[in-house]
């Protein structure tokens, strides 16, 4: 019998190149896209239910959180014309057109819903803003992932169909996570119970794309990127933890929010550092190809 091939790359050099976007502004704008979506659904759902402290809270949250991840969006862009200028055309094949849309979307949405709940005024077309901010607030928290995942980066690409779960989950905890820190205790029932779903659905959606992954996998558990995903493993189960037993303490609220929160950062820049390790080496591109074009044996 013939052997298999073993592996080569032209002189060790990469076979795609590795994404250029700094970590900073793209894994910042990853986690705070998440926060902002999903702390509107749990705005929305706080302001339906009475809530009106957490849901002012959350309005106000997610504005700072959109605000701050279009201006990291437009840093990494280098011009800033050139974001409007992506609202030319929608292309809805193309993930970053739906993207630029959703964000010129729900921004002035959640603006709208901001405002109106801090100077109490415009009732009604505050209400209409927070239902339009909470609709669209999933395919914010969420769109990022296809974003990385249409790409060529190996522990993107082949997590395309995981990937979405992964952000969602994660921008729900941080949304919990935030809810916890700014609402007060009396009203924090939904919030604590937000961050215990979250945490199982990160954890059963981090392990099916890991699976499907195959020796891809290894760069989500080595590195830098195994350090900060361990880690967010940890701070994400310890705050929905603390929030389920401790919550109704206001200091054990605050520490386990902040715990959710900085659990979901190091999930997205922990995911981040994983994709740029595997397109820097060239055997995750290589070996799972030749794998592929093996034939069957037998």
């Amino acid at each position: 019998m013939v052997p298999r091939v073993e592996f080569e790359s032209y002189y060790g050099r990469p076979v795609i190149k590795a994404p250029s976007w700094a970590a900073r502004d793209i894994a910042g704008y990853f986690f705070l896209g998440g926060l902002a979506g999903a702390g509107s659904v749990l705005a929305a759902g706080a302001q339906l239910t009475g809530r009106t402290t957490t849901a002012t809270a959350m309005k106000v949250s997610s504005l700072a959180a959109v605000s701050l991840s279009a201006a990291a969006l437009v840093h990494d862009l280098g011009v800033p014309s050139r974001f409007p200028n992506m609202l030319r055309v929608l292309k809805p094949t193309s993930p970053m057109s739906v993207g630029s849309w959703l964000l010129a979307g729900y921004g002035p949405a959640a603006g709208a819903a901001a405002l109106s709940a801090v100077t109490g005024r415009l009732p009604r077309a505050g209400a209409a803003a927070t239902s339009a901010a909470a609709l669209l607030g999933p395919a914010v928290a969420s769109y990022t992932a296809v974003l990385a995942a249409d790409t060529a980066v190996p522990a993107w690409h082949g997590a395309h169909r995981e990937l979405p779960y992964v952000f969602a989950a994660s921008a729900t905890a941080a949304a919990a996570g935030m809810g916890l820190v700014l609402g007060p205790v009396t009203e924090s029932a939904p919030a604590r119970c937000a961050a215990l779903l979250a945490a199982a659905a990160e954890v059963t959606a981090t392990e099916a794309a890991e699976k499907r992954l195959g020796m891809v996998a290894e760069t989500y558990r080595q590195g830098r990127a195994g350090t900060l995903l361990r880690a967010a493993r940890l701070l994400t189960a310890a705050g929905a933890a603390g929030g389920l037993l401790l919550g109704r303490s206001r200091p054990a609220a605050v520490a386990s929010g902040l715990a959710l929160l900085a659990g979901s950062a190091c999930t997205r820049f922990g995911i981040f550092a994983a994709g740029v390790a595997s397109a820097e080496d060239p055997k995750y591109t290589v070996v799972p190809q030749r794998a592929d074009d093996q034939p069957d044996e037998g």
